[in-house]
This record gives C-alpha cells, structure tokens and sequence, in this order.
C-alpha cells in the first residue's frame, strides 16, 4: 500500500517540552522530541550552556557544532531560576508542559524550589525526566555524571583496547548519546500512561545503568559462569572470526561471521569448507586463533578491492573502513539523505524515518535568548 506523508514533524506537534539539561545526554533526549515535531524549549542560565562551547566552531561563531545539534529545533530562552522572578517564570512554563528534562544531581532541583513534588501540584500531568550519572539514589547519586567515570566503572573500558594494550575510552560521546535515545523512549512511554491516566510521574535515566544494558550477555555470563571478557581488540568472544584485517595494499576491512550461514561462505572462500575445527559456533570459538590466522593470512595476500568484491560476492559480512570523508562521499548516506546542511552548518540528519508523519531538522541551535517572547505568553 502507498502512503504519503502528510506534513513535516507533526508525530509531536502537540507536545510542549521543557529542556533545562545541560551538555549532552539531557539535551539530545530533547533534541530527539524535537525532530518529530514537539515544541522544545530551552531553558538556560544567564551563563548559557556549557554546550556552546564544547569543541569546535564555524570561523567567526562562538556557538559549537555540538550546540547546534543538541538544540536544533529549539526555542532558547534564558532564565535566572536563583532569582524570585525565573522561578516564577519557570512554574508557569511548567504548568504548559507535558515534560520537563533535567539532569541535575540529586536534590539540586529541590534546593530550587521546582522539586518533582511541586512541579506534579503545579501540573499533575507532566512527566519529570531525570537524567544523571547513577540515578537518583545509591551510594553513588551524588556523584558528578561524567560518561568518562560510568565507562570506567561500569566495565566498559576494561574489555575495550587491544589484548596487550591499555583499556581505552570510547573516542566519541557515545554513553551520552545513547542515554539521550533512553530518555526520549522513556518520555514517550510515560507520556503514553499521562495520555490514559491523566498522571505525570518522574522517570529516573542514568548514563551506568543505560551502559550496563548494552554489556549484554556479558551480564548473565559472568553471573553463573565467572566469565570476565578481556580485551579483545576487534573480536567478540562469541563470533569467530570478526575484526578488521589489512588487505595487501595497506587498506583495511572489517569482516564478521555473525551467523552460521555467513560462516560457512566465509570459510568456503579461504578453502576451509568442511574444516571440523570451525563448523559450529562453540567449534570456532575453541579453535578461535587458528581461523584469525587463516583469515589474516588470506585477507593479507589480497587487495582491499579484491577481498570486498569477493566477500561481497558470496554476501558474506564485509565492508571498508571509512573515515569522515568516505561518509560523506558514499552514495548510500547521499540518497538517504543521513547528513543534512541546516543553517550552514552539515549534521546528522533525523533518526528514524516515519512514512507519514516525518520528522525534520528544522533549524539548528540559536543563540543565547533568540525565543524570550515564549515567557510572556
């Protein structure tokens, strides 16, 4: 059946959002909301987000490349919530509202006076997304919510890095950005129940915890077997082989045997069909140095072109490495229309495609109070 969309972002046009987050995991939770047409809000101090200067910027703009991402399709407006007159400014943005996200530390919201108790009495629907580093209680909620301290402590970086190297961080925002993906699900859920029930409630997000569900099997293995995965480089403890391998002509390629049928493909290519070393899963596990070397020692004879081609061929797993400038040059990212040049400046483009009711990046972050006439309303 052929569908049409009907316009642009209206999936949420109906929700007004207030984004008082700051830096990353807050503000892209809010970020996501927007894209599909919620009215966004940004609320920041009279100091602005720390956000507007993190990383790099278009010559001559003090504003970041991160900022213009994070507050895309909002309206900013600066309040001073220490002040009588912010606070008031603030309730009555609340009283509008379907949700409110911050990520403050514990009890910082209250010592201001917009505690979930009074921002529910004010408005009994609105849903209060509370984003931080280990939630709202524990040992460790007071604690600040940096990703860099989550990864460690949640066992990412120790099984990240080379076998005999040092663990290793991940190079970019990534526990941010996925909790960011958690919140704007877990808003949308809660409003669902607001919807039905005509009750707001305050949903708890944390960077450990959203980090802890994407270790996996990791969990339940350690649980009832003791494993402790170690480092591994590229591998993964239950799919042999998987990795990056360099071609003959210095190039690399990544290559994965994620299911038995790719496997077999695989081995058939490298002239190891039928090896009993390597039929099943668990076989390929135990012998898993072996068939890294076998397959090191055939990508390593051949030319980057020559080993896609050929994998690609039996529609085994296989793909070039690319760096930024592949990205923006490979025809597949170019017809999906994945980056989009918005106000001068070229970013991801929406997350999720929707047949009828698309979202769209409508403008990229302001400046600081480019939408204070919204307070007056």
């Amino acid at each position: 059946m052929k569908v049409t969309a009907t316009s642009d972002g209206v999936a949420l046009s109906d929700l007004r959002i207030i984004d008082m987050a700051t830096v990353v995991a807050g503000p892209a939770a809010a970020k996501y909301l927007g894209d599909f047409g919620a009215e966004v809000i940004k609320v920041e101090s009279p100091n602005g987000d720390s956000a507007r200067r993190l990383g790099w910027a278009l010559d001559g703009e003090d504003d970041s490349f991160f900022w213009k991402i994070l507050a895309r399709n909002k309206k900013c407006v600066t309040i001073d919530l220490k002040s009588e007159t912010g606070l008031k400014q603030m309730l009555k943005l609340v009283e509008s509202a379907d949700a409110l996200i911050e990520n403050s530390r514990p009890g910082a919201l209250e010592r201001l006076g917009m505690g979930p108790e009074v921002l529910l009495e004010r408005n009994r629907k609105i849903v209060v997304l509370r984003v931080t580093g280990f939630g709202q209680s524990g040992p460790y909620s007071g604690r600040p919510g940096f990703a860099t301290v989550v990864e460690a402590l949640t066992g990412y970086a120790a099984l990240s890095g080379e076998p005999d190297g040092q663990p290793l961080l991940p190079p970019i925002a990534i526990t941010d950005e996925v909790a960011g993906l958690v919140g704007a699900f877990s808003v949308m859920a809660a409003l669902w129940h607001a919807r039905r029930t005509g009750q707001g409630q305050v949903v708890d997000v944390n960077l450990a915890e959203t980090l802890l569900q994407l270790m996996g099997p990791l969990v339940p293995a350690y649980a009832h077997l003791g494993y402790e995965q170690p480092r591994m480089g590229s591998s993964l403890p239950w799919t042999v082989p998987r990795g990056t391998y360099q071609c003959s002509d210095g190039k690399w390629v990544a290559i994965s045997a994620s299911a038995d049928s790719v496997a077999a493909r695989l081995l058939s290519a490298i002239g190891l069909s039928g090896d009993e070393r390597f039929i099943t899963f668990r076989d390929r596990m135990a012998n898993r140095e072996s068939l890294e070397d076998y397959v090191r020692c055939w990508v390593g004879e051949r030319s980057s072109s020559q080993v896609i081609a050929y994998l690609q061929g039996l529609d085994a797993a296989v793909a070039p490495l690319y760096t930024m400038r592949d990205v923006f040059a490979d025809p597949h990212f170019r017809e999906r229309q994945a980056l989009v040049e918005v106000d001068g400046v070229v970013m991801p483009n929406v997350v999720a495609g929707m047949s009828l009711t698309p979202g769209k990046v409508r403008h990229a972050g302001r400046r600081q109070g480019a939408d204070q006439d919204v307070l007056c309303e």
